[in-house]
């Protein structure tokens, strides 16, 4: 039972970094996606492609490492949680430095850090 409170938001939350990465990396010239990141115009976001593709590919593997620490709570629990609450951490840590580095990037931050820090306070109350 506590994998499963711990798993299920740490799943979530790679789930919402592989959209980040599908944004930043493959979609960052898209109208749409330029909303989400208050970008102007497809110059601007031309310009950004380069820096986004590679944030997008952090949190992408940010996603991986969780999502393969998720599937090892069953098989090898201990490698599990060692790579859930290390990918949940650095989860949690970039939506604080989004956050510090932006006021008006909170809504941003809390996306990015509600899941995984949910999977944080699962695993802590559930050792």
């Amino acid at each position: 039972m506590s994998q499963i409170l711990v798993a299920v938001p740490a799943a979530l939350a790679a789930c919402v970094h592989v959209y980040i990465f599908v944004l930043e990396s493959l979609r960052i010239t898209d109208p749409a996606t330029m909303k989400v990141f208050g970008i102007a115009s497809r110059e601007e976001a031309e310009i950004m492609r380069p820096w986004a593709y590679n944030q997008g590919w952090y949190n992408l593997l940010l996603a991986l490492q969780v999502g393969v620490g998720v599937v090892c709570l069953w098989a090898a629990p201990s490698v599990g949680s060692t790579l859930v609450v290390a990918g949940c951490a650095f989860m949690v840590a970039a939506a604080l430095v989004l956050v510090t580095s932006d006021r008006a990037k909170l809504r941003a931050a809390t996306v990015q850090g509600a899941l995984p820090l949910l999977a944080l306070l699962a695993w802590a109350l559930t050792r």
